[in-house]
């Protein structure tokens, strides 16, 4: 249907993750170059009218990336579900963007400028956290804009706690990687 329309549509063969695809994308964007990139979840939770209220503030120069946050609005989520991205959110928040509500959220404007800036390593869903470290790290502006989600009929396909630490371990690492890189560059300046 995406294809009928006229959209660019990119498949892997097989299940690669969500890392891997959000590579494929970045790999891509940065080929045709657009204004703005939008990432939304494939299982139907984010709503496609959403979309303008994501893009805006890039078009205006406002954000280089924009998160639709599932916390600026009405929550309706499983409280499993929620503990986890606010942990994950706070790990964020100590490590990259001080004000961020919604580290794990799938629905995502990306500027030129993030695009070019962002290479994503993680083949999983730590990529999600992957991606706000690196753009803390090329001071990319981020704002969030409210969203509403529906998980009416969404079975996780892996386990929640499994999920949930998977992505924690690598937003650890890669807090470590941007910790260590800053100490280099201290102990470069005093010789």
């Amino acid at each position: 249907m995406a294809r009928e329309a006229g959209a660019l549509v990119i498949r892997h063969e097989k299940n690669m993750g969500y890392g891997a695809a959000l590579r494929t994308l970045f790999d891509k964007a940065r080929a045709i170059n657009p204004d703005v990139m939008v990432i939304l979840d494939g299982d139907g939770q984010h709503d496609p009218d959403d979309i303008p209220a994501l893009v805006e503030p890039i078009l205006s120069g406002e954000a280089d990336i924009v998160v639709g946050s599932r916390f600026l609005g009405k929550i309706d989520m499983p409280a499993y579900r929620e503990m986890g991205i606010k942990l994950i959110s706070f790990v964020v928040r100590l490590t990259a963007y001080p004000d961020i509500r919604d580290a794990q959220s799938g629905f995502r404007a990306y500027s030129q400028r993030a695009i070019k800036a962002i290479r994503i390593t993680e083949h999983g869903m730590g990529a999600s956290t992957e991606i706000l470290l690196k753009a803390a790290y090329h001071r990319l502006k981020l704002k969030e804009v409210p969203i509403e989600v529906s998980y009416t009929g969404i079975v996780p396909r892996m386990s929640p706690w499994r999920h949930g630490i998977s992505v924690l371990l690598v937003t650890v690492k890669h807090a470590i990687k941007k910790y260590l890189r800053l100490l280099r560059s201290i102990l470069k300046m005093k010789r």
